[in-house]
This record gives C-alpha cells, sequence and structure tokens, in this order.
C-alpha cells in the first residue's frame, strides 16, 4: 500500500457530564423515600429536588422511583444506583473533613503498648499537636502482640529486642526493668531474697524474674504468682497489694513520685526496649515522617 493510500484516523473521547445536582437529590430521596425530607437536608425547594431528580432519570434513560401516594418506592435501577452514590459521597465527605486552614489534615493510626501510651506517650501527646495541627492521630493500645496490616495501623510502638518479621524498627528509649511493690509490701524488704516469701507478678515472659534474680545474685524460686498482659494492669495489682510486680520503672514515674509506688532495691535487668516499628513494604507519608521524628527528638530529651 502507498503511502498516499494510508487514512489518518482521529478519535475523540467523549467524556460525559456528571449531573451532580440530580445524583445529589436522588441519593438524599433514596435514604429518606421522600422529596421533602431530601429538600430540607439539601436546603431547596421540594420541586427542585422531584426536577433534579425527573432529569436524571431522562438522562439515564430509566426510572429510579416510583411515585406512590405514600411516597417513593424504588425501582430496580434505582436499587442498584444507591450505594455506589452513598459511598461515593461518603468517601468525598470523610476527605473534606479533613481540610484545615487550607492544607489537608493526614490521619495517622498508632497503635502502642498500653504501658507506654499511658506512662510516656499520653504527657507528652499535646506537645505533638501543638507543633503538628495537620496530623490527626487515631491511637490505640495493644499487649504488644499486633498485626500492623491486619488492624489498619501506620505504626505500632511495642517492647522487646527491635526485631519483627517484616517490619521496620526504629529505638525508642530502653525500659530495664525494676522491682516495684505497695508501700506496705515495700516496708517488709530488706534484701533481694526476702522477695522469696512474696507473690511475684509475672508477664507472659517467664524469663524476667529469672534474669532478675541473677542481676540481684539470688538464687531464683518457683514462680506462681498471677499472669498478666499488661505492665499497666500489672503494676496496677502490685498498687493494690497484690503482689511484687517487675517492670519498666521509667514508665511510672508519676505513680513512684507520689508515693503509691516503691522501688525498693536498684538492681534492674535489661530485656529490651520500646521501638516504633512500620512495615518494610510501606513508604513514609509526611504525617508518618512528622511524627517518627518528634518521637525520636522526645525519646532523645530524656
Amino acid at each position: 500500500m502507498r503511502s498516499s493510500d494510508r487514512k489518518t484516523y482521529t478519535y475523540t473521547i467523549v467524556r460525559p457530564h456528571l449531573p451532580l445536582n440530580g445524583l445529589r437529590a436522588f441519593e438524599a430521596s433514596a435514604r429518606s423515600l421522600s422529596f421533602t425530607l431530601a429538600a430540607e437536608e439539601l436546603n431547596v425547594t421540594q420541586a427542585a429536588v422531584s426536577q433534579q431528580v425527573r432529569a436524571l432519570e431522562d438522562r439515564l434513560g430509566a426510572q429510579l422511583f416510583k411515585r406512590i401516594p405514600r411516597g417513593l418506592m424504588l425501582t430496580d435501577e434505582g436499587r442498584a444506583l444507591l450505594p455506589v452514590l452513598s459511598e461515593a459521597f461518603g468517601r468525598i465527605a470523610s476527605v473534606l473533613k479533613q481540610f484545615d486552614g487550607g492544607r489537608l489534615r493526614e490521619v495517622l493510626a498508632v497503635g502502642v503498648v498500653g504501658t507506654f501510651a499511658v506512662g510516656w506517650l499520653l504527657p507528652r501527646l499535646t506537645r505533638f499537636s501543638d507543633t503538628h495541627p495537620f496530623v490527626e492521630l487515631r491511637l490505640s493500645t495493644h499487649n504488644n502482640l499486633v498485626d500492623l496490616t491486619a488492624e489498619g495501623l501506620d505504626f505500632a510502638i511495642r517492647f522487646g529486642a527491635g526485631v519483627w518479621s517484616g517490619m521496620e524498627s526504629t529505638q525508642l528509649l530502653d525500659a530495664p526493668l525494676a522491682v516495684l511493690c505497695a508501700p506496705t509490701i515495700a516496708a517488709r524488704l530488706a534484701a533481694p531474697a526476702d522477695l522469696t516469701r512474696e507473690t511475684l507478678l509475672r508477664s507472659y515472659r517467664e524469663d524476667e524474674w529469672h534474669a532478675w534474680f541473677a542481676a540481684a545474685g539470688v538464687q531464683a524460686l518457683k514462680l506462681n504468682g498471677p499472669v498478666f498482659d499488661s505492665s499497666r494492669l500489672m503494676v496496677e495489682a502490685a498498687m493494690q497489694g497484690v503482689g511484687v510486680a517487675l517492670a519498666p520503672a521509667c514508665m511510672f514515674g508519676s505513680e513512684l513520685q507520689r508515693g503509691a509506688l516503691v522501688r525498693p532495691f536498684a538492681t534492674q535487668v535489661a530485656t529490651g526496649s520500646y521501638w516504633l516499628t512500620w512495615p518494610k513494604s510501606r513508604a513514609m507519608s509526611p504525617g508518618m515522617r512528622a511524627f517518627h521524628d518528634w518521637l525520636l527528638a522526645e525519646a532523645g530529651a530524656i
């Protein structure tokens, strides 16, 4: 074929105009099955809503409502369209709510081990909010066992050695374990060996008491105290005289300062640290970077 015989075809992509007013009028009417209630919600007249829905039906070539004496009834076409529009308008509203002062607020979901949340993070949160007003934190607590992907989390703060499969991690602060108890119990503890006569409260990490006794030069005993999945809960039990806890003293400074909790011995043992973790596959957003850097700065100031 000669080049002069070749034909050139031009394709034009037609983008249909979306009748947003009609779609909004239909969605509001379909939820209430009333043009009158939809008009009140949209702050227009009932006639305007009816006209916009009629125009949408003409545009689609389909009837969306059956007009009945007591109101409206959705047709099959209307029932198919409603959930799609409701989800779309809901997502639009959700994003618009995140705008503040001309900037988009970033929502950041952070799972925090409970002891760290109450003992360290919460007293500092106002400083983060003051310096990063466009990051909206959503905090949840866990007992150190957490699945970021399944729970929709951006970060998790947890206690351990810093190695979790598929996770990046940044160390925040050391948290050596110390003996903590109520003043009434501390009064009868003259030496570490006296602990052999007390109820020893335990976490699910069974080797912690044995490591502390080794550091204190005391032969370990058989442990038979209750087991807790939270250091915060365990220390609360200790303050109520249930027994003696082994927990990070740095997370209970307020209780120690006011005398509700006593640290009878200087011996402490390091079994882990608090870490900020996030998936290796996740690129940091601006909000994540801001929270990461703020946490490191706060932890470094201790």
